[in-house]
């Protein structure tokens, strides 16, 4: 079995992750050659002229990477961006569902708050880098952005109980 696991499953996930892992595309390279470099992406967004290409990690994934093109096909901007400091760019108040969808891609999880007749986009990411965390973003009725909140990931705690 552990002959199996070594030769077969670990190349596997190897090779999962070494599209994130290689040289990261360069602004104005071609659409097509970083898809080459990066393979197909999770989604494709339009946000007036520009094409951007999503690279999410997965639900339970704490980085996406967003792919900004220009009209020419050419790449402007690669950036990993759930951090801080492209959340802190969120503004309260104005930006909506698409917006955040065009900045930060697909959400971990979506929960609904009854009470506050809110729906929640979840985003787990490494807060300072370090902290295993989840972004709430909280959205009115009408998908506007009203309410931010940082938190830790409950599927990256400590599981503490009264019998542990």
């Amino acid at each position: 079995m552990k002959k199996l696991i070594a030769t077969v499953v670990f190349p596997l996930v190897l090779a999962g992750c070494a599209g994130f892992g290689g040289t990261p595309p360069v602004p104005g390279e071609r659409m097509e050659a970083v898809k080459a470099k990066l393979g197909q992406p999770t989604a494709t967004y339009s946000a007036g002229t520009e094409t951007i290409l999503e690279y999410a990690t997965g639900p339970f994934g704490q980085y996406t990477w967003m792919a900004r093109f220009g009209t020419d096909g050419a790449l402007q901007s690669y950036e990993q961006v759930l951090t801080d400091a492209k959340f802190a760019t969120i503004r309260i108040g104005s930006d909506d569902k698409e917006t955040i969808l065009r900045t930060f891609g697909r959400p971990a999880e979506k929960s609904y708050l009854a009470l506050r007749d809110m729906q929640v986009w979840s985003y787990r990411y490494k807060q300072s880098g370090v902290w295993d965390s989840m972004m709430h973003v909280h959205f009115d009725r009408n998908g506007i952005v009203r309410e931010l909140m940082a938190g830790p990931d409950p599927d990256k705690e400590e599981k503490r109980g009264f019998f542990r």
